[in-house]
């Protein structure tokens, strides 16, 4: 599938896009080489089940332009210009790992333009703070081979790693998305004592689907486990054999259970 380009925000933006029906759009994470290009395994089927699908790269990631603003919450926002560039009044969000918080967020500020969110990997979304997301990468524009570390430790099946994936992982890692990189880090805050993003989920006003993967990093699947246990109405479920990158390691099943929910 060949990507498309649209300016938003002044930012020419690279996006795929596929089928027809309700507006989908799968939000990628904040990792060193994320991109749209983390949807390939899921963007021709759930638009085979009458949706039409739009993933988009971030400002500052893939093929989109570097932001003068490389915070969380421009990237929130631009998501909403995205779909007033798009002409698409009303969608559902996937989100993935830090983009989770964003779909969230989206849904509790604006329920008006979100009909539903699927939270996929999100760990800052659970009871028991672990690890930061979108941390990955170091002070030094990463190797070939540090790429490839990188993207096997994300994945359970490691022979997803193909030599094609880590060649086009390692072009979204160097050039203007490590500056980009370097810019996020650089203007990270050390974050307040307000409410706690796990307590937000409960206020989600729209239905709401959390996924995350039995391997996942952040001894997620445990936390998964307490956040069912402190919250019983969750929807949530922890699929097996996957780890941070759940719509590789459990594609068919993630596609089907994101394609049930959203229809």
């Amino acid at each position: 599938m060949l990507p498309k380009r649209i300016r938003v925000d002044e930012l020419s933006t690279r996006y795929f896009e596929a089928g027809t029906g309700s507006a989908v759009l799968l939000l990628h994470g904040a990792s060193l080489g994320s991109s749209a290009d983390v949807w390939q395994h899921n963007l021709e089927p759930l638009a085979s089940q009458g949706l039409r699908v739009i993933a988009p790269d971030f400002p500052g990631f893939g093929g989109t332009d570097n932001p003068a603003d490389p915070s969380v919450a421009y990237r929130r926002d631009w998501v909403l210009k995205l779909m007033d560039v798009l002409e698409i009044p009303r969608a559902a969000i996937i989100g993935h790992s830090q983009a989770g918080r964003i779909a969230l967020d989206l849904a509790i500020n604006e329920p008006q333009r979100i009909t539903k969110v699927i939270v996929l990997a999100t760990g800052s979304l659970l009871p028991d703070k672990a690890e930061a997301e979108g941390e990955e990468g170091g002070a030094t524009e990463p190797t070939l081979d540090d790429t490839r570390a990188l993207l096997e430790s994300n994945l359970y099946n490691k022979a997803l790693a193909t030599e094609e994936a880590i060649d086009l992982r390692h072009r979204m890692s160097v050039g203007k998305n490590f500056h980009a990189f370097l810019a996020r880090k650089s203007a990270k805050g050390g974050g307040g004592k307000g409410e706690s993003p796990w307590q937000r989920v409960a206020k989600c006003p729209v239905p709401l689907l959390l996924l995350y993967g039995e391997h996942d990093r952040g001894d997620a699947a445990r936390r998964a486990a307490k956040a069912l246990q402190l919250n019983p109405e969750l929807n949530l479920l922890i699929l097996p054999h996957a780890a941070h990158l759940v719509q590789w390691d459990a594609a068919e099943r993630f596609n089907a259970l994101a394609a049930q929910f959203l229809k």
